[in-house]
């Protein structure tokens, strides 16, 4: 992996971490790949149980490197050819569906601000923890564009359609506290404890029951497109298989017993 990114697992819990701290985490073409490429490996390997995304320095994403951008709308302009956004079908979308599609949860441990597609990232993250420092941005209409990253998917899941019109429309830095009480966020926590607490929570999940986790995100995606009759059907579907877990034997046998179950996440 490119030194943008870092990635490192340990006790089944998989750290994806941001590393252009001098440019505030800002996507340049490397980034993404990289961190592409990281979210699938976390996807496909069995010793994987839970992820953990997260910046380093102040920001956690401030979205596209519109430094590099630039040249490529420039390149364009000057030859009449090439399309400057395939990034979202080459990148975004599939980094995106690899957070939400994944069978494991993924934590974002927002250490700064998220803004563009970093916000994004972070909203399709199945838990958000958050420093208090940190503020969210759409950013999109403020350099003329539309939600990419799954923003109009998303945003309007955790905080209503009209609030993320608002946002979208209007993009502006939302704080950390705001963003609690709008529904973005899950946990708030003091700066300096982010790491701390997001690494906990995310190792939480890594010991928990992974194939129960994985049919609440299947579940949850499911229900929110579909009809209350198919989404339990959908709910049958998914409990038989859970019910038919190691884990869920595991977790009834220590229940009985009025021990702790240590889950093998099968």
């Amino acid at each position: 992996m490119a030194d943008t990114v870092l990635y490192e697992v340990t006790d089944g819990l998989a750290t994806i971490t941001l590393n252009r701290p001098d440019a505030m985490n800002a996507l340049n073409i490397d980034t993404k790949v990289a961190l592409r490429d990281s979210l699938r490996q976390a996807a496909d390997d069995p010793a994987v149980r839970a992820v953990l995304l997260i910046g380093t320095g102040r920001a956690f994403c401030v979205g596209q490197d519109l430094k590099e951008h630039i040249g490529l709308l420039a390149t364009a302009h000057e030859t009449g050819t090439g399309d400057t956004m395939t990034t979202v079908r080459e990148h975004y979308n599939p980094i995106v569906k690899a957070i939400t599609e994944m069978p494991k949860p993924v934590v974002a441990g927002v250490n700064g601000v998220a803004a563009g597609a970093g916000a994004g990232f972070a909203f399709a993250a199945d838990y958000r923890v958050v420093a208090d420092t940190a503020a969210f941005n759409t950013s999109f209409a403020g350099v003329a564009l539309t939600a990419d990253s799954g923003v109009s998917w998303t945003l309007p899941r955790l905080i209503g359609a009209g609030r993320a019109a608002d946002l979208l429309l209007f993009p502006r830095n939302v704080p950390a506290q705001e963003a609690l009480e709008l529904g973005i966020v899950n946990k708030l926590v003091p700066a300096d404890d982010l790491v701390a607490e997001a690494t906990a929570i995310a190792r939480r999940l890594a010991e928990g029951p992974t194939a129960a986790y994985a049919a609440i995100k299947a579940s949850l995606a499911h229900g929110a497109a579909h009809s209350l009759s198919e989404t339990l059907e959908k709910e049958d579907e998914l409990q038989t298989l859970a019910g038919a877990s190691e884990d869920h034997r595991i977790a009834v046998e220590a229940f009985v017993k009025k021990e702790k179950p240590v889950y093998l996440g099968r």
